[in-house]
């Protein structure tokens, strides 16, 4: 089949494919979940390429570079606060001499749909030095990805591809081109080149130096950041920005002269050459002002710049077709007057059966008989335990923290903490914390809820089953009279509450394993099996 209709997310997986990967890792996280799903169906259906979850982002992103040591092409997946916990690793990759082709495919989510804040991934390019790819359609994720994939062993250096959540998760359809074959494997030539020891990392960042000049130099010339000449008024479009202009062109009076930017570092010989011919220029860019931000820097001359920065368009939030009127010189769209009316509100609830209800239930009363406690909780779908009716977890922040910051509550002073945690996060984020909880024998009850899924981004498989936790944390030295298995079932409820009370009393770590299978984890299952 020559075409196919695609999200986004799959686009990309499938132009990795076809520019001839032989592995994939990643970690999931909307909206990047799907590119990872994708690949790993076409695994299924053909063998290969190699498609796999990993423990955590950044353990992706290293096996990842095994690969690439070995000269085969690969592609990573996360979502942009995945990249915080994969850091350390991508912005050090930018000065190894990458073989086979390494993509980081990242997918940003503006509006924060599913996210704890709207960081823009470009600035992590930009700051690791590397180049990065930004599509603005289904096709162009998937032709972006053969480009990406040459473009990494032209310069031997990691790229990243941008996504946003509307483009990972609308559908359309693209034309499929002739697949590549797959790198043959071979060893990196020069291993002196993969060792950042500090006196080769400093010949590396000023091999790396060298190389951004090739990669600015492909800006100015790449088709994907075109230069078209209209009016005195200047456009600057990225990403989703050049369609919503389009969605309005129709209505405007003149065409103003637009520089689109789909690849980065972006093209300033460009952005000079189109401020050279106009008196003002206007920025509709999805994501933070990235773009906005650095014009100041590479214009010389007095110009008016309008975009988040100045006010003309919102600082947080999507771009859309209507939000983006105003700073095109267009009047609001006529839209239909209805009556209000009020609706109750309906916040996310866990779902009906879902076990976490019945270990917060039991959690809940115990709390109710202390004079002092504190509850910290992390990232996962347990997390919609702090919202009524439950409203039992008292702090959110990322991936692991409710561990290390119940250590730190307790070390405070406080008495009574608890930090829940899902059994894949405690893989992703919590060992650390546990093991700096056991050496300090801090005085805190960490609960691991085990639902035996990741539940919150689909049901992907946990990367450990749930008979193996005891032993990992008995192994990270935790007593062993101190960890106990709970089964959270309305029948034990009396039972539950009688074991947090004991572990509550004991002044050490203790770990409590809630064990039970989530409810549409199972459903699946059992569809499956038919």
């Amino acid at each position: 089949m020559n075409n196919l209709a695609l999200l986004g997310d799959e686009a990309l997986a499938l132009g990795a494919v076809d520019a001839g990967i032989s592995a994939a890792y990643g970690y999931p996280g909307t909206p990047s979940t799907e590119i990872m799903e994708y690949l790993q169906r076409i695994e299924q259906q053909k063998g290969k390429p190699l498609a796999r979850w990993s423990a955590n982002e950044k353990a992706a992103y290293e096996e990842a570079l095994g690969t690439s040591v070995f000269g085969k092409r690969v592609l990573v997946t996360m979502k942009h606060v995945g990249l915080n916990v994969a850091a350390d690793a991508f912005v050090n990759s930018s000065l190894l001499d990458i073989q086979g082709g390494l993509v980081l495919a990242i997918a940003d989510d503006p509006g924060m749909h599913s996210s704890q804040n709207e960081q823009d991934s470009r600035f992590y390019s930009e700051f690791a030095h590397v180049p990065c790819f930004e599509p603005t359609s289904q096709q162009e994720a998937y032709d972006m990805m053969a480009q990406a994939f040459d473009l990494s062993e032209e310069l031997h250096v990691p790229v990243m591809v941008r996504l946003v959540t509307r483009l990972s998760h609308s559908r359309a359809a693209i034309e499929v081109k002739p697949a590549r074959t797959e790198n043959p494997g071979k060893k990196a030539p020069d291993m002196k080149q993969w060792m950042l020891l500090p006196a080769m990392a400093r010949k590396q960042w000023h091999q790396l130096l060298q190389k951004e000049k090739k990669m600015a130099a492909y800006g100015e010339t790449t088709p994907w950041n075109p230069l078209t000449r209209g009016s005195r008024t200047g456009l600057i479009t990225t990403g989703l920005g050049l369609n919503y202009y389009k969605e309005n062109m129709a209505e405007m009076e003149e065409i103003p002269s637009h520089l689109h930017i789909g690849y980065y570092p972006f093209p300033e010989n460009k952005i000079r050459e189109l401020a050279s011919n106009c008196d003002e220029i206007l920025l509709l860019e999805e994501g933070d002002a990235f773009v906005e931000k650095r014009l100041r820097a590479i214009l010389t001359q007095n110009i008016t710049i309008k975009g988040k920065l100045s006010g003309d368009l919102p600082r947080e939030g999507e771009l859309n077709p209507d939000n983006v009127r105003g700073i095109l010189g267009l009047a609001p769209r006529e839209t239909l007057s209805v009556e209000k009316m009020e609706l109750p509100g309906r916040p996310p609830q866990l779902c009906k059966g879902c076990p976490h209800t019945d270990t917060y239930l039991f959690i809940k009363e115990v709390v109710a008989e202390r004079k002092e406690s504190l509850v910290t909780s992390d990232i996962g779908c347990y997390a919609l335990g702090a919202l009524p009716p439950l409203m039992v977890p008292e702090t959110i922040v990322c991936m692991g923290a409710s561990i290390t910051m119940a250590k730190g509550a307790a070390e405070a002073g406080m008495e009574n903490v608890m930090a829940v945690i899902g059994d894949s996060t405690f893989l992703h984020s919590g060992l650390t914390g546990l093991v700096d909880c056991v050496s300090d024998n801090a005085p805190v009850t960490i609960i691991i809820v085990d639902n035996s899924t990741v539940g919150m981004t689909g049901g992907q498989e946990t990367r450990l089953e749930s008979h193996r936790f005891p032993p990992v944390v008995e192994g990270l030295g935790v007593l062993k009279e101190h960890i106990r298995l709970l089964n959270p079932l309305s029948k034990y409820h009396e039972e539950n509450k009688k074991v947090l009370r004991e572990e509550l009393d004991f002044q050490g770590v203790s770990v409590i394993i809630a064990v039970r299978e989530c409810i549409e984890w199972l459903r699946k299952q059992k569809k499956g099996a038919k």
